[in-house]
């Protein structure tokens, strides 16, 4: 994946995350704030936890830190997917954003 590939899937991901915020927030009282600078996305729950979402340029990488861990995921050319074979950002993120938040929440592309 080139510079500029990387770029486009990065900000389509992160524009995806915010744009599922606001269809949570408009459709249930889970109350997440989404905070975005430049290639970081933090999201605070309504009980102070967070996850933080950030582009890794170099590598070609999304990393996420939540509270279960720390993770890092590759564009396979379909989806964000854990380099250590974890499963696909998307269904990582609604398992942890439910499990910190205490709502079953659903986050998708």
């Amino acid at each position: 994946m080139t510079d500029l590939e990387y770029a486009d899937r990065a900000e389509q991901l992160l524009s995806a995350v915010e744009q599922c915020v606001d269809r949570i927030n408009a459709a249930t009282d889970a109350d997440i704030d989404s905070q975005r600078s430049g290639g970081l996305i933090t999201l605070v729950f309504a009980n102070g936890s967070q996850i933080v979402i950030n582009q890794q340029k170099p590598l070609h990488e999304i990393w996420m830190a939540t509270r279960s861990g720390g993770y890092h995921y590759r564009f396979d050319g379909l989806a964000w997917q854990d380099t250590k074979g974890a499963g696909e950002f998307f269904a990582a993120l609604s398992r942890d954003a439910s499990a910190q938040s205490g709502w079953g929440l659903r986050f998708h592309w």
